[in-house]
């Protein structure tokens, strides 16, 4: 069969490429054109576009992107026309997702969606149009099956959380050899800084996460690098306290002993490795404002919503300080505190379902094509 996968930021980018391999294992004859990143491509798909060239964050940002946003629409339109796929498979990234499912809809192509727009955070009107125009979705999150089955009457697939399988399957390289290879301290335990993915989202959050570490003399702080971004970007803000790991985040946070996590999949990823964390977000002051009026969720970080309760502290703009992230972060390097998250993660593990999302999803797209 031929698959049409639409995926628009480096999560997106991850989670696809694990599908199509789930693909093209289960269907010897798949042929995948796609929108993603490098992993995608990498997975065997034929790149269409790089998600490098989609990634607007924050309302003002895209509102200054539109021209480029329509006619990243319009591109998409005519090479899904062009490939004529079997189906349609969006992954995440609503706002450009969306609109393409509805024009996919009514041009005749089957359409499935595989990790579901946030719409229990906001906007939840949204589900009109995913009724409307999704064939089948696939739900990553536990509670999100009961959002969409009892609440609106919308039957979804719950196929676990891929992240899982990503975490389980990534080669770790071995702490020496990792610390070696990345010049950093050989015994200082590591705080693990993972700032985000987006350029203007890792200069706020960094500026704030380092600001703490001249009162940590005795942990060594590493800034996890995004694929998004290049090496130099990241060299104004190293200093002798200070390293920095690229394209290893998986292999920073296994060797580390707690992390400052911008808020976004890497909570979740930090959680899965059972490493202590404080969540960060600060956004620009408008978007936030903007967002915090149409956002109608209690926490904002994964963990603490599939947990529905605090398991990790969040620090959220106004409270995003030096002097509080100070504190949260001693409460998480020893003591009662660190215990009773890495107890809490042991729950949240078990509330995720086990291994092999990836795979169901894929056997059940190939089952309701």
């Amino acid at each position: 069969m031929k698959y049409y996968i639409i995926a628009g930021e480096a999560s997106g980018d991850l989670h696809g490429s694990n599908l199509i391999k789930a693909l093209r294992k289960k269907d010897k004859e798949a042929n995948i054109r796609c929108w993603g990143g490098d992993l995608m491509l990498k997975a065997g798909g034929d790149l269409a576009k790089h998600y490098k060239e989609m990634a607007f964050m924050g309302f003002l940002e895209v509102l200054k992107n539109i021209p480029t946003i329509f006619k990243n629409i319009s591109f998409c339109k005519e090479d899904i026309q062009k490939f004529d796929p079997d189906l349609v498979i969006f992954i995440d990234f609503s706002g450009f997702n969306l609109r393409i499912a509805q024009w996919a809809k009514k041009n005749g192509f089957k359409t499935n969606y595989y990790i579901s727009p946030q719409i229990w955070a906001s906007r939840e009107s949204r589900i009109k149009k995913i009724k409307r125009d999704i064939d089948n979705m696939y739900v990553i999150l536990p509670f999100e099956k009961d959002f969409y089955e009892k609440k609106h009457n919308y039957p979804v697939h719950f196929v676990g959380h891929p992240l899982i399988d990503a975490v389980e399957n990534t080669e770790i390289v071995d702490e020496a050899t990792f610390r070696n290879e990345n010049h950093l301290h050989p015994q200082k335990p590591i705080i693990a800084l993972l700032p985000g993915s987006r350029k203007q989202e890792v200069q706020k959050m960094l500026t704030v996460m380092l600001s703490v570490t001249k009162d940590f003399p005795e942990y060594q702080f590493v800034i996890a690098g995004a694929p998004s971004l290049p090496d130099d970007f990241y060299m104004s803000f190293l200093k002798e306290e200070v390293g920095y790991v690229s394209n290893q985040t998986y292999s920073l946070l296994n060797h580390s002993h707690a992390a400052l996590v911008t808020s976004g999949t890497a909570t979740l990823e930090t959680a899965l490795f059972e490493i202590p964390q404080v969540v960060c977000y600060k956004g620009n002051w408008i978007s936030y404002q903007i967002a915090k009026r149409i956002i109608t969720l209690d926490y904002i970080s994964l963990v603490n919503l599939i947990m529905d309760k605090e398991v990790v502290k969040e620090l959220i703009q106004n409270d995003l300080t030096s002097k509080n992230l100070k504190q949260e972060l001693l409460k998480i390097t020893e003591g009662k505190e660190r215990e009773r998250i890495l107890s809490d993660y042991k729950s949240l593990k078990e509330k995720l379902g086990g291994k092999g999302a990836s795979q169901l999803a894929a056997q059940l797209i190939i089952e309701n094509a």
